[in-house]
C-alpha cells in the first residue's frame, strides 16, 4: 500500500490507470532484474560477456531485497534463479539456491544495514558476494561429480565486489523514482 492509503478516510476507487501504475511499479525489481540478465546474454561481442550474469543477477537480488522486499517475494527469487540456471548453463539448483541464499542474508541484515551508508553496503555485499561464489563453486563440484579450480569463483567474487557500484547507482535513482509505489 503507498502512504496515501495509509491514512483513514474516505476515497475516491482506484482507476484501471492508477492500479496498472501500482502493479508495474511493484513488479519493477522483478522485470528489471531479468531484462538485465537478459542483457548479459545478448551478442554484444563483449569479452567474457557471459561471466557477468551471475554477477548482474545476485547483485540485483541483493539490491531489491534489500530495499524493496515486498517487490522480491522468494517465488520470484526463485524463477530469477532459475532462469540463472537456464541462461549460464549451470546445472539447475545451483543459481536457485545462490539467488535464494543471497535474498535470506539480504533480509537477514536489511534492519541493520539499510539505515546505514553506501560504504558499509558494499562492503557487506563484497562478503555475501564471496559466499555466493564460494557456494556455487562448491554445489557445482557436488553436482558435477569433478573437482573445479577455485579461481573461476574468486573472479565472480572480486568481479562482483567491483561492479556493485556500477549497478547499485542507477538502481537506487530507480528505487528512488520509478520503481517507488508511493509516487503512483
Amino acid at each position: 500500500m503507498a502512504y496515501s492509503e495509509d491514512r483513514p478516510g474516505i476515497r475516491p476507487r482506484q482507476s484501471w490507470g492508477r492500479r496498472l501504475d501500482l502493479a508495474a511499479r511493484h513488479s519493477f525489481p522483478a522485470n528489471c532484474t531479468i531484462l538485465l540478465m537478459l542483457l548479459c546474454q545478448a551478442p554484444f561481442g563483449v569479452v567474457d560477456q557471459a561471466e557477468l550474469l551471475p554477477v548482474v543477477t545476485l547483485t540485483c537480488v541483493w539490491f531489491w531485497s534489500l530495499f524493496r522486499p515486498a517487490a522480491m517475494p522468494p517465488p520470484v527469487v526463485f524463477a530469477i534463479g532459475l532462469l540463472l540456471d537456464l541462461l549460464g548453463y549451470f546445472p539447475l539448483g545451483v543459481g536457485v539456491l545462490t539467488a535464494l541464499t543471497v535474498h535470506g542474508l539480504a533480509l537477514r541484515c536489511r534492519r541493520g544495514l539499510a539505515p546505514q551508508g553506501f560504504a558499509v553496503i558494499w562492503l557487506v555485499f563484497a562478503a555475501v558476494a564471496a559466499l555466493a561464489a564460494a557456494l556455487a563453486w562448491a554445489m557445482t563440484m557436488l553436482l558435477t561429480f569433478r573437482l573445479l579450480p577455485p579461481g573461476p569463483a574468486l573472479f565472480q567474487a572480486v568481479l562482483s565486489a567491483a561492479l556493485y557500484p556500477a549497478l547499485a547507482v542507477p538502481l537506487a535513482r530507480a528505487h528512488r523514482t520509478i520503481a517507488d509505489p508511493g509516487r503512483a
